[in-house]
């Protein structure tokens, strides 16, 4: 066989330039498989991230913020009175709300001359002191939740569609609590707008 022959008939081999791009391209792919094997597990089981849309719970929450929603809690916690959930709207639940939980399963929520009253499954009236809100509204109504019902407001009283509207959340809908709130930097923090009652609401 000739010096030709023999180089004819030799495998072909990359110039660096393209063994570098082929490296490149296969780290890529690899990084990226990591990446999708750890981010999407937790987009869908642990942490969303969500911006605010809209005026319904004002002052505690501004249009435009960012914050980072825990799902995992509820999977194995029921959500607590004050605190700030994110759920879908049952109406259509291609559509996501923040509002507060006002009432929790089997009570009867009263709202008369101003305030709330919470009748819990125990029994007994407890008024319900809201320092969050920054205005009154008028409105009176009652509401009684089953088992697995929660009733939720908006902290704008007068610019929020909540349970006084679309009823009792069921709880299927619940998707998470507001865990961080990341924008505006200078409102930043860990379960923004949680509030606590005094515990006999509890």
């Amino acid at each position: 066989m000739t010096e030709d022959e023999r180089e004819a008939t030799s495998p072909p081999f990359l110039s660096p330039a393209k063994e570098s791009i082929t490296s490149l391209i296969l780290e890529v792919v690899r990084f990226s498989a990591i990446a999708l094997l750890f981010i999407v597990p937790i987009r869908i089981f642990i942490a969303q991230p969500y911006i605010v849309s809209g005026a319904s719970m004002d002052p505690t929450f501004q249009n435009g913020e960012y914050l980072i929603v825990d799902q995992l809690s509820y999977r194995i916690s029921e959500p607590r009175r004050g605190e700030v959930v994110i759920f879908r709207f049952p109406q259509d639940p291609k559509k996501f709300f923040i509002k507060r939980v006002i009432g929790l399963p089997g009570e009867k929520i009263t709202f008369a001359n101003g305030m709330f009253s919470v009748t819990k499954k125990e029994g007994g009236a407890i008024a319900l002191e809201e320092k969050y809100l920054n205005q009154a509204f008028a409105d009176s109504f009652e509401r009684e939740l089953a088992d697995d019902e929660y009733f939720m407001m908006g902290d704008n009283r007068r610019a929020s569609l909540d349970s006084r509207v679309f009823g009792a959340l069921p709880r299927r809908f619940i998707v998470g609590r507001a865990f961080l709130r990341l924008l505006p930097p200078t409102n930043a923090g860990v379960f923004p707008g949680f509030y606590t009652y005094p515990e006999e609401l509890y």
